[in-house]
């Protein structure tokens, strides 16, 4: 019983302090994760635009050094910035090109190579333990081209998927390379644009932020194309030991497939080892596969721990978890930007919070502010100073709009610096 005088404690006040904190926090964090899954679900309805303007900022920030140089001895910027996405292209072009010859010169030895064994296999199951006889092989191939006789219609509507697909890729490369041009000649007026939809407090934390993220990802595309580089080189130069035909395309495909972090290098390895199984035998596939797996390790324990560690700040089991999650949301196109999101976010985060890993690059990189328009500015209305018949007597309005007074941009607080 309650003496007289005292309150009696409500049932918030009974609570213990570390539930309320753990309640807090979770409340918070459930709007965060909605928040999250709310932008991973918009982003993968409009997947067919955002990948495209994701990797034409990868493209852009590959390509601004060379538009940068061409600037540098008096080239104008638009034809630097058209130069240097016709050389991207004439070199993607001349991989193709030459991965193509490649394939087409040593395919046909490789497909004889892929049916004589198939036909030793076939007697080995007819001669070796198994004794099947023939009419057995007969027996299991037609059931196998029976089995491919049944499966038609699926194969005409991923015929007709793989043609939609097509489409989405013929939408996206267009759309690539017009963000591309755009990034390139007018990318300072984008950000700046961007920037000035944020509250004015904002913008100058934000802007800070995001030259430190561009920082982060122009090291990790030029680290990452250097780690793919030593592992083409690598395994392509082993290839050539045993399939010297196809060693371009194994070599091209283990550069392309690199920039998927750790699962890209070993799916590539995999297929090199798998071309060399079906051409030399098992042998030889071992020793390939010793190749692979030694070019991977002085990637993983030299190029990764030196580069790549200091360009993203990312420990690998990190790389490892993010890669994994990036794939379960959104496949082959999630694991290729997952790391390069991470370690962004990872800068911008820190600095946010007060941690700032790039404190060379300083804080005297402003981007200008858009002044607010006034109600004076706004034709149509009655404040406005240049409308037919207004004059500094007519009314007061007027004359106040017309005047020198704080509706120009002085002494609101809300007026940026640039127009004081």
């Amino acid at each position: 019983m309650s003496t007289p005088g005292t309150a009696r404690p409500s049932g918030a006040d009974t609570v213990p302090l570390s539930v309320r904190g753990a309640a807090a926090w979770s409340w918070r964090l459930l709007l965060i994760a909605a928040g999250v899954a709310a932008i991973v679900w918009v982003l993968g309805q409009l997947k067919t635009i955002a990948v495209p303007v994701a990797i034409a900022l990868l493209l852009t920030i590959l390509l601004a050094p060379m538009r940068r140089a061409l600037e540098n001895v008096r080239v104008p910027r638009g034809l630097a910035t058209a130069l240097s996405i016709l050389g991207l292209i004439a070199f993607v072009t001349g991989l193709v090109v030459l991965a193509g010859q490649s394939i087409v010169n040593g395919f046909q030895d490789l497909w004889d190579q892929a049916v004589a064994g198939f036909q030793e296999f076939l007697d080995w199951l007819s001669s070796g333990p198994l004794g099947l006889d023939t009419a057995s092989l007969d027996d299991l191939t037609q059931e196998a081209q029976d089995l491919v006789a049944g499966q038609t219609s699926t194969l005409i509507s991923g015929a007709l998927g793989a043609a939609t697909t097509v489409g989405h890729v013929l939408v996206g490369v267009i759309i690539t390379l017009f963000c591309t041009i755009f990034f390139l000649q007018d990318g300072r007026t984008i950000w700046t644009w961007v920037v000035n939809l944020l509250p004015v407090g904002a913008r100058e934390r934000v802007h800070q932020s995001g030259r430190r993220g561009i920082v982060t990802l122009s090291s990790y595309v030029r680290t990452q194309i250097l780690v793919a580089l030593v592992d083409a080189i690598g395994i392509g130069v082993g290839a050539a030991f045993f399939v010297p035909s196809l060693a371009v395309s194994i070599g091209i495909l283990v550069f392309v497939g690199s920039f998927v972090p750790i699962l890209g290098a070993i799916f590539t390895g995999a297929i090199a080892c798998a071309v060399v199984l079906v051409a030399e035998g098992w042998v030889s596939a071992l020793i390939m596969l010793g190749i692979v797996l030694l070019v991977q390790q002085a990637e993983s324990h030299i190029l990764q721990p030196f580069l790549m560690g200091h360009a993203v700040s990312l420990h690998p089991v990190a790389v490892v978890l993010v890669v994994a999650a990036g794939s379960l949301v959104a496949g082959i196109i999630g694991a290729l930007f997952a790391v390069p999101l991470a370690a962004v976010l990872n800068t911008v985060i820190q600095y946010l919070h007060g941690h700032d890993k790039f404190p060379e690059l300083g804080t005297d990189d402003h981007v200008p502010l858009l002044r607010r328009p006034t109600r004076a500015d706004l034709p149509g209305t009655l404040l406005w100073v240049n409308r037919p018949g207004a004059s500094a007597g007519e009314d007061g309005t007027a004359a106040t709009a017309a005047g020198p007074g704080p509706t120009t941009g002085g002494t609101d607080d809300t007026d940026p610096p640039a127009t004081r």
